[in-house]
Protein backbone atom coordinates (compact mmCIF):
# COMPACT_ATOMS: atom_id res chain seq x y z
CA UNK A 1 0.00 0.00 0.00
CA UNK A 2 0.82 3.57 -1.09
CA UNK A 3 -0.03 7.02 1.07
CA UNK A 4 0.51 9.61 -1.74
CA UNK A 5 -0.92 12.59 0.01
CA UNK A 6 2.08 14.96 -1.27
CA UNK A 7 2.50 13.88 -4.27
CA UNK A 8 -0.09 11.79 -7.12
CA UNK A 9 2.21 8.93 -8.24
CA UNK A 10 5.61 9.21 -5.37
CA UNK A 11 6.28 8.60 -2.17
CA UNK A 12 7.72 12.26 -0.44
CA UNK A 13 11.63 12.55 -0.95
CA UNK A 14 13.29 15.62 -0.12
CA UNK A 15 15.86 17.89 -2.39
CA UNK A 16 19.04 16.03 -2.31
CA UNK A 17 20.89 18.08 0.47
CA UNK A 18 18.21 17.89 2.97
CA UNK A 19 18.51 13.93 2.80
CA UNK A 20 20.98 13.35 6.21
CA UNK A 21 20.77 10.50 7.90
CA UNK A 22 18.06 11.62 10.30
CA UNK A 23 15.40 11.81 7.20
CA UNK A 24 16.76 8.33 6.57
CA UNK A 25 15.81 7.35 9.44
CA UNK A 26 12.47 8.59 9.11
CA UNK A 27 11.97 6.31 6.31
CA UNK A 28 13.43 3.49 7.51
CA UNK A 29 13.78 2.41 10.76
CA UNK A 30 12.26 3.62 13.94
CA UNK A 31 11.45 6.54 16.54
CA UNK A 32 14.94 5.51 18.56
CA UNK A 33 16.79 4.88 15.02
CA UNK A 34 15.60 9.11 14.78
CA UNK A 35 16.97 10.33 17.86
CA UNK A 36 19.90 8.14 17.49
CA UNK A 37 20.42 10.01 13.93
CA UNK A 38 19.65 13.30 15.43
CA UNK A 39 22.12 12.77 18.05
CA UNK A 40 24.96 11.87 15.79
CA UNK A 41 24.24 15.02 13.33
CA UNK A 42 24.72 17.53 16.16
CA UNK A 43 27.85 15.39 17.91
CA UNK A 44 29.46 15.58 13.88
CA UNK A 45 28.57 19.42 13.45
CA UNK A 46 30.35 19.77 16.82
CA UNK A 47 33.17 18.52 16.32
CA UNK A 48 32.88 19.74 12.18
CA UNK A 49 31.51 23.05 11.95
CA UNK A 50 31.53 22.65 8.08
CA UNK A 51 28.80 19.85 8.27
CA UNK A 52 26.10 21.92 7.44
CA UNK A 53 23.03 22.30 5.61
CA UNK A 54 23.38 24.15 1.90
CA UNK A 55 23.94 27.87 2.27
CA UNK A 56 21.11 29.01 0.15
CA UNK A 57 18.73 27.22 2.72
CA UNK A 58 20.22 28.65 5.26
CA UNK A 59 20.27 31.77 3.55
CA UNK A 60 16.57 31.80 2.92
CA UNK A 61 15.67 30.79 6.67
CA UNK A 62 17.39 33.69 7.66
CA UNK A 63 16.34 36.13 5.56
CA UNK A 64 12.45 35.18 5.38
CA UNK A 65 12.34 33.89 9.01
CA UNK A 66 11.58 30.00 8.03
CA UNK A 67 12.18 29.36 11.52
CA UNK A 68 8.96 31.55 13.14
CA UNK A 69 6.80 29.94 10.40
CA UNK A 70 7.70 26.91 11.21
CA UNK A 71 7.61 26.76 14.86
CA UNK A 72 4.30 27.76 14.65
CA UNK A 73 3.94 24.11 12.25
CA UNK A 74 5.58 22.74 14.31
CA UNK A 75 3.50 23.63 17.88
CA UNK A 76 6.19 22.80 19.91
CA UNK A 77 6.64 19.03 18.35
CA UNK A 78 10.37 18.51 16.50
CA UNK A 79 9.61 16.03 13.95
CA UNK A 80 6.59 18.40 12.56
CA UNK A 81 9.37 21.47 12.89
CA UNK A 82 11.57 18.92 10.99
CA UNK A 83 8.99 17.33 8.46
CA UNK A 84 7.92 21.57 7.68
CA UNK A 85 11.22 22.33 7.25
CA UNK A 86 12.03 19.66 4.52
CA UNK A 87 8.88 20.30 2.30
CA UNK A 88 8.65 24.03 1.87
CA UNK A 89 12.43 23.82 0.88
CA UNK A 90 11.54 21.27 -1.24
CA UNK A 91 9.24 22.90 -3.59
CA UNK A 92 7.33 22.06 -5.94
CA UNK A 93 7.91 23.05 -9.59
CA UNK A 94 4.35 22.01 -11.70
CA UNK A 95 1.10 23.81 -10.98
CA UNK A 96 -1.38 20.44 -11.07
CA UNK A 97 1.30 19.24 -8.09
CA UNK A 98 0.51 21.98 -5.82
CA UNK A 99 -3.06 22.33 -6.52
CA UNK A 100 -3.28 18.30 -6.01
CA UNK A 101 -1.33 19.07 -2.53
CA UNK A 102 -3.91 22.23 -1.80
CA UNK A 103 -6.94 19.85 -2.58
CA UNK A 104 -5.20 17.63 0.10
CA UNK A 105 -4.42 20.37 2.30
CA UNK A 106 -8.58 21.36 2.12
CA UNK A 107 -9.99 18.21 3.17
CA UNK A 108 -7.45 18.41 6.13
CA UNK A 109 -8.74 22.09 7.01
CA UNK A 110 -12.14 20.46 6.88
CA UNK A 111 -11.36 17.70 8.65
CA UNK A 112 -8.67 18.14 11.53
CA UNK A 113 -10.05 15.44 13.73
CA UNK A 114 -9.87 12.43 11.23
CA UNK A 115 -6.08 13.58 10.62
CA UNK A 116 -5.13 13.73 14.05
CA UNK A 117 -6.74 10.13 14.23
CA UNK A 118 -5.13 9.10 11.51
CA UNK A 119 -1.71 10.22 12.87
CA UNK A 120 -2.16 8.49 16.13
CA UNK A 121 -2.49 5.33 14.47
CA UNK A 122 0.70 5.52 12.94
CA UNK A 123 2.50 7.17 15.78
CA UNK A 124 0.78 4.02 17.85
CA UNK A 125 2.23 1.13 14.89
CA UNK A 126 5.97 2.76 15.19
CA UNK A 127 5.93 2.72 18.76
CA UNK A 128 4.72 -0.98 18.69
CA UNK A 129 8.28 -1.86 17.47
CA UNK A 130 9.39 -0.80 21.52
CA UNK A 131 7.07 -3.16 22.08
CA UNK A 132 8.24 -6.54 20.77
CA UNK A 133 11.95 -5.09 20.81
CA UNK A 134 14.68 -4.28 17.52
CA UNK A 135 16.31 -7.10 15.90
CA UNK A 136 20.10 -7.26 15.63
CA UNK A 137 22.49 -8.85 13.45
CA UNK A 138 22.72 -12.61 13.86
CA UNK A 139 19.18 -12.96 15.31
CA UNK A 140 18.00 -16.66 14.86
CA UNK A 141 15.10 -17.35 12.50
CA UNK A 142 12.86 -18.53 15.48
CA UNK A 143 13.67 -14.98 17.16
CA UNK A 144 12.92 -13.22 13.97
CA UNK A 145 9.99 -15.68 13.27
CA UNK A 146 8.56 -14.84 16.55
CA UNK A 147 8.91 -11.31 16.46
CA UNK A 148 7.53 -10.33 13.46
CA UNK A 149 4.51 -12.28 14.29
CA UNK A 150 4.10 -10.22 17.25
CA UNK A 151 4.74 -7.31 14.98
CA UNK A 152 2.08 -8.05 12.63
CA UNK A 153 -0.24 -8.87 15.01
CA UNK A 154 -0.13 -5.51 16.53
CA UNK A 155 -0.38 -3.73 12.65
CA UNK A 156 -3.49 -5.96 11.73
CA UNK A 157 -4.99 -4.20 15.04
CA UNK A 158 -4.05 -0.56 13.59
CA UNK A 159 -4.88 -1.69 10.08
CA UNK A 160 -8.27 -2.44 11.25
CA UNK A 161 -8.28 1.37 13.22
CA UNK A 162 -7.28 2.18 9.57
CA UNK A 163 -10.53 0.55 8.12
CA UNK A 164 -12.36 1.53 10.41
CA UNK A 165 -11.83 5.36 10.00
CA UNK A 166 -12.43 4.62 5.64
CA UNK A 167 -15.57 2.93 6.45
CA UNK A 168 -17.20 6.22 8.56
CA UNK A 169 -15.45 9.00 7.41
CA UNK A 170 -14.44 8.67 3.90
CA UNK A 171 -17.80 10.03 2.68
CA UNK A 172 -16.57 14.00 3.30
CA UNK A 173 -13.53 13.94 1.68
CA UNK A 174 -13.16 15.32 -1.73
CA UNK A 175 -9.51 15.10 -3.10
CA UNK A 176 -7.77 12.98 -5.38
CA UNK A 177 -5.14 11.78 -2.50
CA UNK A 178 -7.85 11.34 0.16
CA UNK A 179 -10.36 9.57 -1.77
CA UNK A 180 -7.36 7.40 -3.16
CA UNK A 181 -6.01 6.60 -0.11
CA UNK A 182 -9.54 5.63 1.96
CA UNK A 183 -10.61 3.60 -2.00
CA UNK A 184 -6.90 1.54 -1.22
CA UNK A 185 -7.63 0.52 2.63
CA UNK A 186 -11.11 -0.34 1.95
CA UNK A 187 -9.86 -2.87 -1.35
CA UNK A 188 -6.60 -3.66 0.42
CA UNK A 189 -8.17 -4.49 3.78
CA UNK A 190 -11.09 -6.10 3.82
CA UNK A 191 -12.60 -8.41 6.20
CA UNK A 192 -12.11 -11.47 4.84
CA UNK A 193 -8.34 -11.01 3.71
CA UNK A 194 -7.77 -9.45 7.84
CA UNK A 195 -9.40 -12.29 8.94
CA UNK A 196 -7.17 -14.65 6.80
CA UNK A 197 -4.02 -12.91 8.05
CA UNK A 198 -4.99 -13.63 11.79
CA UNK A 199 -5.64 -16.69 10.84
CA UNK A 200 -1.85 -17.41 9.52
CA UNK A 201 -0.73 -15.61 12.85
CA UNK A 202 -2.37 -17.80 14.47
CA UNK A 203 -0.66 -20.95 12.86
CA UNK A 204 2.77 -18.91 12.86
CA UNK A 205 2.39 -19.34 16.73
CA UNK A 206 3.45 -22.66 16.59
CA UNK A 207 1.41 -23.43 20.22
CA UNK A 208 1.73 -26.66 18.82
CA UNK A 209 4.94 -27.33 17.30
CA UNK A 210 6.28 -27.52 13.90
CA UNK A 211 6.41 -29.86 11.45
CA UNK A 212 9.89 -29.84 9.14
CA UNK A 213 10.88 -32.23 6.79
CA UNK A 214 14.78 -32.84 5.34
CA UNK A 215 16.56 -35.05 3.65
CA UNK A 216 20.04 -36.60 4.35
CA UNK A 217 22.99 -35.16 1.81
CA UNK A 218 26.70 -35.45 0.95
CA UNK A 219 28.61 -36.03 4.15
CA UNK A 220 25.62 -37.61 6.09
CA UNK A 221 24.31 -33.80 6.43
CA UNK A 222 21.00 -32.47 6.63
CA UNK A 223 19.84 -30.62 3.29
CA UNK A 224 16.40 -29.86 1.90
CA UNK A 225 14.86 -28.84 4.60
CA UNK A 226 10.72 -27.92 4.69
CA UNK A 227 8.59 -26.10 6.90
CA UNK A 228 4.94 -27.88 6.20
CA UNK A 229 1.92 -25.73 7.81
CA UNK A 230 0.93 -27.56 11.08
CA UNK A 231 -1.68 -30.02 11.02
CA UNK A 232 -4.81 -29.11 11.84
CA UNK A 233 -6.65 -29.18 15.12
CA UNK A 234 -9.02 -31.92 15.04
CA UNK A 235 -12.68 -31.21 17.39
CA UNK A 236 -13.99 -33.22 19.51
CA UNK A 237 -16.25 -35.05 17.26
CA UNK A 238 -13.26 -35.80 14.86
CA UNK A 239 -11.20 -37.47 17.73
CA UNK A 240 -14.05 -39.42 19.09
CA UNK A 241 -13.59 -42.52 16.29
CA UNK A 242 -9.54 -42.48 17.08
CA UNK A 243 -10.33 -43.35 20.68
CA UNK A 244 -8.73 -46.75 20.75
CA UNK A 245 -7.84 -47.18 17.46
CA UNK A 246 -3.91 -48.33 16.63
CA UNK A 247 -1.95 -45.16 16.51
CA UNK A 248 0.78 -44.89 13.15
CA UNK A 249 4.41 -46.19 13.98
CA UNK A 250 6.22 -43.05 15.30
CA UNK A 251 9.60 -42.39 16.54
CA UNK A 252 11.24 -39.80 19.02
CA UNK A 253 13.67 -38.73 21.55
CA UNK A 254 14.26 -36.29 24.38
CA UNK A 255 17.33 -34.26 25.05
CA UNK A 256 18.78 -34.16 28.25
CA UNK A 257 18.04 -31.24 30.24
CA UNK A 258 21.72 -30.72 30.38
CA UNK A 259 22.56 -31.62 27.05
CA UNK A 260 23.30 -27.63 25.88
CA UNK A 261 24.91 -28.74 22.15
CA UNK A 262 22.08 -31.05 21.35
CA UNK A 263 19.91 -28.12 22.01
CA UNK A 264 21.88 -25.61 20.09
CA UNK A 265 21.88 -28.39 17.42
CA UNK A 266 18.26 -28.91 17.37
CA UNK A 267 18.17 -25.23 17.19
CA UNK A 268 20.20 -25.14 14.08
CA UNK A 269 17.67 -27.99 12.69
CA UNK A 270 14.59 -25.71 13.48
CA UNK A 271 15.89 -22.35 11.81
CA UNK A 272 16.77 -24.50 9.00
CA UNK A 273 13.32 -25.54 8.47
CA UNK A 274 11.80 -21.85 9.26
CA UNK A 275 14.49 -19.32 7.78
CA UNK A 276 12.40 -18.98 4.91
CA UNK A 277 9.29 -18.32 6.39
CA UNK A 278 11.11 -15.65 8.86
CA UNK A 279 12.67 -13.72 6.39
CA UNK A 280 9.14 -13.55 4.40
CA UNK A 281 7.39 -12.48 7.31
CA UNK A 282 9.83 -10.04 8.27
CA UNK A 283 9.45 -8.61 5.44
CA UNK A 284 6.15 -8.42 5.53
CA UNK A 285 6.65 -6.83 8.81
CA UNK A 286 8.70 -4.37 6.79
CA UNK A 287 6.45 -3.10 4.37
CA UNK A 288 3.62 -2.63 6.39
CA UNK A 289 6.05 -0.35 8.80
CA UNK A 290 7.34 1.45 5.38
CA UNK A 291 3.89 2.02 5.56
CA UNK A 292 3.08 3.46 8.70
CA UNK A 293 6.55 5.69 8.66
CA UNK A 294 5.21 6.89 5.13
CA UNK A 295 1.58 8.20 6.70
CA UNK A 296 3.35 9.50 9.55
CA UNK A 297 5.97 11.57 7.53
CA UNK A 298 3.26 13.21 5.11
CA UNK A 299 0.50 13.59 7.46
CA UNK A 300 3.24 15.49 9.53
CA UNK A 301 3.47 18.50 7.10
CA UNK A 302 -0.71 18.80 6.58
CA UNK A 303 -0.82 18.72 10.61
CA UNK A 304 2.06 21.84 10.67
CA UNK A 305 -0.27 23.33 8.00
CA UNK A 306 -3.49 23.09 10.78
CA UNK A 307 -1.55 24.28 13.16
CA UNK A 308 -0.48 27.57 11.29
CA UNK A 309 -4.06 28.24 10.41
CA UNK A 310 -5.26 27.77 14.13
CA UNK A 311 -2.90 30.84 14.88
CA UNK A 312 -3.79 32.70 11.56
CA UNK A 313 -7.64 32.44 12.34
CA UNK A 314 -7.22 33.05 15.98
CA UNK A 315 -5.65 36.45 14.78
CA UNK A 316 -8.34 36.91 12.02
CA UNK A 317 -5.88 37.13 9.32
CA UNK A 318 -7.00 36.03 5.93
CA UNK A 319 -5.39 33.03 4.28
CA UNK A 320 -6.40 31.55 0.59
CA UNK A 321 -4.95 29.19 -1.54
CA UNK A 322 -3.16 31.05 -4.53
CA UNK A 323 -3.48 29.94 -8.10
CA UNK A 324 0.16 28.49 -9.57
CA UNK A 325 1.32 29.79 -13.12
CA UNK A 326 3.15 27.89 -15.20
CA UNK A 327 7.00 28.69 -14.87
CA UNK A 328 7.32 30.61 -18.29
CA UNK A 329 4.52 32.96 -17.35
CA UNK A 330 5.36 35.96 -15.88
CA UNK A 331 2.45 36.31 -13.26
CA UNK A 332 2.32 38.06 -9.80
CA UNK A 333 -0.93 39.54 -8.81
CA UNK A 334 -2.23 39.31 -4.63
CA UNK A 335 -4.26 41.48 -2.77
CA UNK A 336 -4.21 41.97 0.59
CA UNK A 337 -1.33 40.20 0.92
CA UNK A 338 0.92 40.36 4.39
CA UNK A 339 3.59 38.93 6.37
CA UNK A 340 2.92 35.69 7.83
CA UNK A 341 6.40 35.73 10.22
CA UNK A 342 5.79 39.20 11.46
CA UNK A 343 2.03 38.64 12.24
CA UNK A 344 3.33 35.38 14.82
CA UNK A 345 4.93 37.82 16.56
CA UNK A 346 2.69 40.72 16.67
CA UNK A 347 -0.69 40.90 19.22
CA UNK A 348 -2.42 43.47 16.39
CA UNK A 349 -2.90 42.47 12.66
CA UNK A 350 -1.00 43.50 10.14
CA UNK A 351 -1.67 46.30 7.29
CA UNK A 352 -2.17 43.90 4.27
CA UNK A 353 -0.75 45.06 0.39
CA UNK A 354 -2.03 44.66 -3.32
CA UNK A 355 -0.08 44.04 -6.03
CA UNK A 356 -0.10 44.01 -9.62
CA UNK A 357 3.16 42.54 -11.49
CA UNK A 358 1.78 40.67 -14.08
CA UNK A 359 4.24 40.91 -16.88
CA UNK A 360 6.77 43.10 -14.68
CA UNK A 361 10.07 41.35 -14.37
CA UNK A 362 11.67 43.75 -11.92
CA UNK A 363 9.47 45.21 -9.12
CA UNK A 364 12.05 48.06 -7.90
CA UNK A 365 10.56 48.99 -4.26
CA UNK A 366 11.56 52.39 -2.94
CA UNK A 367 10.23 55.38 -0.05
CA UNK A 368 10.34 56.34 3.10
CA UNK A 369 12.29 54.46 5.82
CA UNK A 370 10.47 51.83 7.78
CA UNK A 371 7.59 52.37 5.50
CA UNK A 372 6.87 48.57 4.90
CA UNK A 373 9.71 48.02 1.87
CA UNK A 374 11.46 45.25 3.54
CA UNK A 375 8.39 43.80 5.37
CA UNK A 376 6.28 43.33 1.42
CA UNK A 377 9.52 41.74 0.35
CA UNK A 378 9.32 38.62 2.93
CA UNK A 379 5.84 38.71 2.05
CA UNK A 380 6.36 37.65 -1.26
CA UNK A 381 9.03 35.52 -0.46
CA UNK A 382 7.24 33.63 1.84
CA UNK A 383 3.86 33.57 -0.31
CA UNK A 384 6.25 32.06 -2.97
CA UNK A 385 7.77 28.95 -0.82
CA UNK A 386 4.24 28.59 0.35
CA UNK A 387 2.50 28.31 -2.55
CA UNK A 388 5.22 25.85 -3.75
CA UNK A 389 5.06 23.51 -1.14
CA UNK A 390 1.46 23.59 -1.53
CA UNK A 391 0.50 25.46 1.65
CA UNK A 392 -2.12 28.35 2.41
CA UNK A 393 -0.92 31.56 2.07
CA UNK A 394 -0.82 35.23 3.90
CA UNK A 395 -3.43 36.90 1.26
CA UNK A 396 -6.98 37.34 0.45
CA UNK A 397 -5.72 36.58 -3.04
CA UNK A 398 -2.81 35.74 -4.94
CA UNK A 399 -2.01 34.48 -8.77
CA UNK A 400 2.13 33.62 -9.58
CA UNK A 401 4.05 32.08 -11.56
CA UNK A 402 5.97 28.92 -10.00
CA UNK A 403 9.68 29.96 -9.87
CA UNK A 404 13.10 27.29 -10.38
CA UNK A 405 14.26 28.78 -7.39
CA UNK A 406 13.81 31.61 -5.17
CA UNK A 407 17.07 33.46 -3.72
CA UNK A 408 17.95 36.17 -1.45
CA UNK A 409 20.65 38.61 -1.09
CA UNK A 410 20.03 40.80 1.80
CA UNK A 411 22.04 43.30 3.52
CA UNK A 412 24.30 42.32 6.18
CA UNK A 413 25.88 43.59 9.58
CA UNK A 414 29.36 43.54 9.79
CA UNK A 415 30.14 40.63 12.30
CA UNK A 416 33.52 39.45 13.72
CA UNK A 417 33.76 36.26 11.18
CA UNK A 418 34.11 38.68 8.14
CA UNK A 419 37.13 37.95 6.78
CA UNK A 420 37.26 41.19 4.27
CA UNK A 421 35.02 44.63 4.29
CA UNK A 422 31.08 44.65 3.68
CA UNK A 423 31.63 45.12 0.24
CA UNK A 424 33.54 42.18 -0.37
CA UNK A 425 31.05 40.20 1.51
CA UNK A 426 27.99 41.25 -0.47
CA UNK A 427 29.96 40.51 -3.58
CA UNK A 428 30.34 37.28 -2.82
CA UNK A 429 27.16 36.15 -1.54
CA UNK A 430 26.45 37.78 -5.07
CA UNK A 431 28.59 35.34 -6.80
CA UNK A 432 27.37 32.12 -5.34
CA UNK A 433 23.67 33.38 -6.04
CA UNK A 434 24.89 34.23 -9.80
CA UNK A 435 27.13 29.85 -9.61
CA UNK A 436 23.43 28.27 -8.87
CA UNK A 437 20.53 30.54 -9.96
CA UNK A 438 18.55 29.18 -13.09
CA UNK A 439 16.46 30.89 -15.73
CA UNK A 440 12.86 31.31 -14.33
CA UNK A 441 14.01 32.24 -10.90
CA UNK A 442 13.60 34.83 -8.12
CA UNK A 443 15.95 36.96 -6.86
CA UNK A 444 15.13 39.25 -3.54
CA UNK A 445 17.38 42.16 -3.46
CA UNK A 446 16.84 44.26 0.56
CA UNK A 447 19.20 47.27 0.01
CA UNK A 448 21.96 45.02 -1.64
CA UNK A 449 25.26 46.77 -2.05
CA UNK A 450 24.50 49.60 0.03
CA UNK A 451 27.52 48.79 1.97
CA UNK A 452 29.08 51.50 -0.36
CA UNK A 453 29.23 54.80 -1.75
CA UNK A 454 25.68 55.17 -4.02
CA UNK A 455 27.13 55.78 -6.75
CA UNK A 456 29.43 52.91 -7.04
CA UNK A 457 26.48 50.83 -5.24
CA UNK A 458 23.91 51.96 -7.80
CA UNK A 459 26.61 51.13 -10.85
CA UNK A 460 26.99 47.44 -9.25
CA UNK A 461 23.28 46.95 -8.71
CA UNK A 462 22.28 47.81 -12.36
CA UNK A 463 25.08 45.46 -13.87
CA UNK A 464 23.43 42.65 -11.33
CA UNK A 465 20.08 43.39 -12.15
CA UNK A 466 20.82 43.87 -15.84
CA UNK A 467 22.17 40.29 -15.90
CA UNK A 468 19.56 38.69 -13.94
CA UNK A 469 16.64 40.01 -16.42
CA UNK A 470 19.02 39.06 -19.29
CA UNK A 471 18.84 35.71 -18.07
CA UNK A 472 14.64 35.59 -17.69
CA UNK A 473 15.09 35.58 -13.44
CA UNK A 474 12.63 37.80 -12.04
CA UNK A 475 13.89 40.33 -9.78
CA UNK A 476 12.65 42.35 -6.58
CA UNK A 477 14.33 45.28 -5.37
CA UNK A 478 14.50 47.14 -2.33
CA UNK A 479 16.69 49.93 -2.37
CA UNK A 480 16.87 53.61 -1.01
CA UNK A 481 19.05 54.73 -3.98
CA UNK A 482 17.57 57.17 -6.11
CA UNK A 483 20.49 57.17 -8.59
CA UNK A 484 19.51 53.09 -9.17
CA UNK A 485 15.97 53.72 -9.20
CA UNK A 486 15.52 56.90 -11.13
CA UNK A 487 18.42 54.87 -13.58
CA UNK A 488 15.60 52.15 -14.61
CA UNK A 489 12.46 54.42 -14.07
CA UNK A 490 14.26 56.80 -16.61
CA UNK A 491 13.90 54.02 -19.45
CA UNK A 492 10.26 53.66 -19.15
CA UNK A 493 10.53 49.97 -19.69
CA UNK A 494 6.82 48.33 -19.81
CA UNK A 495 8.86 45.37 -17.61
CA UNK A 496 9.46 47.20 -14.85
CA UNK A 497 7.27 47.86 -11.99
CA UNK A 498 7.88 50.98 -9.03
CA UNK A 499 6.45 50.51 -6.10
CA UNK A 500 6.62 53.47 -3.33
CA UNK A 501 6.17 53.42 0.64
CA UNK A 502 3.81 56.21 1.43
CA UNK A 503 4.48 58.20 4.34
CA UNK A 504 1.97 61.09 5.76
CA UNK A 505 2.72 64.50 6.04
CA UNK A 506 3.35 64.33 9.56
CA UNK A 507 5.65 61.57 9.00
CA UNK A 508 3.82 58.77 10.21
CA UNK A 509 3.70 55.63 7.85
CA UNK A 510 0.50 54.22 6.21
CA UNK A 511 2.76 50.73 5.82
CA UNK A 512 0.94 50.90 2.48
CA UNK A 513 2.73 50.36 -0.92
CA UNK A 514 1.57 52.05 -4.19
CA UNK A 515 2.72 52.21 -7.60
CA UNK A 516 4.75 55.27 -7.90
CA UNK A 517 8.14 56.72 -8.96
CA UNK A 518 11.44 57.39 -7.32
CA UNK A 519 11.73 60.36 -4.90
CA UNK A 520 15.19 61.77 -4.13
CA UNK A 521 14.74 61.59 -0.95
CA UNK A 522 14.63 59.29 2.56
CA UNK A 523 13.09 61.87 5.10
CA UNK A 524 16.12 62.55 7.16
CA UNK A 525 13.45 65.63 8.70
CA UNK A 526 11.94 61.90 10.58
CA UNK A 527 15.68 61.12 11.60
CA UNK A 528 16.42 64.21 12.85
CA UNK A 529 12.96 64.41 15.17
CA UNK A 530 13.24 60.83 16.20
CA UNK A 531 16.64 62.05 17.81
CA UNK A 532 16.09 65.41 18.95
CA UNK A 533 11.93 65.33 19.58
CA UNK A 534 9.15 67.90 18.59
CA UNK A 535 9.38 69.98 20.90
CA UNK A 536 9.60 74.00 19.78
CA UNK A 537 13.31 74.31 20.36
CA UNK A 538 13.70 71.38 18.09
CA UNK A 539 11.16 72.57 15.50
CA UNK A 540 13.03 75.96 15.60
CA UNK A 541 16.34 73.97 15.02
CA UNK A 542 15.50 72.27 12.42
CA UNK A 543 13.97 75.16 10.51
CA UNK A 544 17.17 77.06 11.20
CA UNK A 545 19.91 74.29 10.22
CA UNK A 546 17.81 72.16 7.68
CA UNK A 547 17.82 68.34 7.87
CA UNK A 548 20.02 66.90 5.10
CA UNK A 549 18.23 64.06 3.88
CA UNK A 550 19.67 60.65 4.98
CA UNK A 551 19.06 57.21 3.24
CA UNK A 552 19.02 54.77 5.78
CA UNK A 553 17.61 50.87 5.69
CA UNK A 554 14.56 49.28 6.55
CA UNK A 555 15.07 47.64 10.02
Amino acid sequence: MKVFLLHRDRDFVPKPELRDRIFGAMVSSNLYAIDNARRDLERQQRRSPRIRPSSSDETLEQDLELDTLWRAMAGGDEFLFEMARRTVLSSLREPEAIVYRQQVLADCLEHPETIQQLYATAIEALAGERQVGGLWQGARPSFILHRSVRLLGLYVGLLKQLRHIADEQSSGFRSQGFVRFFATLREELSDDYLETVEQQLRKLELRRGMVESARLAGGDKGGSYVFHQPPRELSWRERLPLIGAPRPEEYGFELHPSDEAGGRFLEEIRGQGINHVADALAQSADHVQSFFTMLRLELAFYLGCLNLRAWLDQKGEPTCFPEPAAEDEVVLTARGIYDVALTLHLEQRLVSNDLNADGKSLVMITGANQGGKSTLLRSLGLAQLMMQSGMFVGAQTLRASICAGLFTHYKREEDQTMEGGKLDEELHRMSEIADRIAPRSILLCNESFASTNEREGAEIARQVVGAMLAKRIRVLFVTHMYDLAHGFHAQRLDSVLFLRAQRESDGRRSFKLLEGEPLPTSYGQDSFRLVFGTSEAAAGAEKEIGVLSAPEADP
